[in-house]
């Protein structure tokens, strides 16, 4: 029998680990996938996930795997700046630098970290029920009892669908490639992430290694639904825009629908318990989804210095959390329509280019600030 189970070895599940490591408790993570290897795309490890990195003594590793970003900037299709962020005054009051990264490379990190053994690989959950503790039944005929159960299993959580019982996922009507490519980025773009905005439409790209650039191209999918090319719906931005996408093989793209979750009113039941996008997901717009479920894992980490009953845990921690993330979620989604206005976009542009850059600064700090 597991003491402690976690469902998903995410970036969620995985640091949740290594604070409980970090805690000397026994614990087992299980991953659906039958190894942990290079797949998806980049990601950027804001601030406030960087200062929790830092307490489990992986910045350093995670530094160097990716690439420093120190301003962030809103621009119209032609590259010309509507609004930017500098990040390098927060970088120095909290210590820790934005890093973008590629994914897997940060889940191989934070693998690496844990003991082999308490991660098992092809353990896709199929059924949870509660009895006097908890059996986990997996496809690959493997059944589990355990007395404490965290969902680190994603949107689609098979653990809140069978157990609690709620959540909507909610379709923003967005379509998103990304796609990653080794691409020599000009060095005035080397530590800067960048999102165009179009009509309808819009395209971020980043560094996030020596040699890898990550790129993401978002559309209104009721109006682009006629193309079948990435290519062909940015013809009318910058070049560079359409330099990236036709580097980049289709085996390095990948195809998403941008989705929420509604906040749903119980992140816990006895002895269970769900962190990350399991809780609540959030759109990509504020590049907080796996930052947010990192703070989760800081949280629980930081309750467990003080007590060690965790149904007692699990009610401060959503009491902590929910706040935050209602706000990100909320923000991110708002975010995500007026990128994608398709009329007035001049005028939200111009609007957008008067608040002053000390507001944008306002705002980071609000989101990488650490509620403990």
């Amino acid at each position: 029998m597991d003491t402690i189970s976690i469902i998903g070895a995410g970036i969620g599940g995985l640091t949740l680990g290594n604070i409980l490591k970090q805690h000397q408790y026994d614990f087992t993570v299980y991953e659906s996938a039958p190894e942990i290897k290079p797949v998806g795309a980049g990601i950027m490890m804001a601030v406030n996930a960087m200062q929790v990195f830092d307490k489990l003594g992986l910045k350093e590793k995670i530094e160097k795997a990716g690439n420093k970003v120190h301003r962030i900037i809103i621009a119209n299709e032609s590259l010309k700046t509507i609004s930017r962020t500098e990040v390098k005054e927060l970088e120095a009051r909290y210590n820790s630098c934005n890093i973008a990264i590629h994914r897997a490379e940060l889940q191989k990190i934070l693998a690496e970290n844990l003991n082999s053994d308490s991660i098992q690989l092809n353990h896709s959950l199929q059924k949870i029920k509660k009895e006097a503790n908890y059996i986990l039944d997996f496809e690959n005929g493997n059944q589990i009892e355990s007395q404490i159960v965290f969902g680190a299993d994603g949107i689609k959580s098979l653990i809140r669908n069978q157990i609690l019982k709620t959540g909507t996922i909610r379709n923003s009507g967005q379509k998103c490639w990304r796609g990653l490519v080794d691409f020599e980025l000009p060095e005035k773009y080397h530590q800067q992430a960048f999102e165009l905005w179009g009509k309808g439409k819009r395209f971020g790209f980043v560094k996030i290694s020596d040699k890898k650039v990550y790129w993401y191209a978002c559309i209104n999918e009721k109006s682009f639904g006629k193309y079948l090319q990435v290519a062909d719906i940015f013809y009318d931005f910058a070049l560079i825009v359409l330099q990236l996408i036709e580097a980049t093989s289709q085996d390095n793209i990948i195809c998403n629908t941008i989705s929420d979750l509604t906040p749903i009113p119980k992140w816990y039941t006895e002895n269970l318990c769900l962190i990350g996008d399991a809780a609540h997901a959030t759109t990509p717009n504020m590049g907080q989804g796996a930052c947010q479920a990192i703070e989760d894992a800081y949280i629980i980490g930081k309750l467990l210095e003080k007590n060690q009953d965790f149904n007692a845990i699990f009610k401060a921690f959503q009491s902590i959390r929910r706040k935050k993330v209602n706000y990100i979620v909320s923000t991110s989604h708002t975010i995500g329509k007026v990128s994608q206005w398709e009329k007035g976009n001049s005028i939200r542009n111009f609007l957008m280019g008067l608040i002053p850059e000390s507001i944008n600064q306002k705002m980071a700090k609000k989101i990488i600030e650490l509620e403990m």
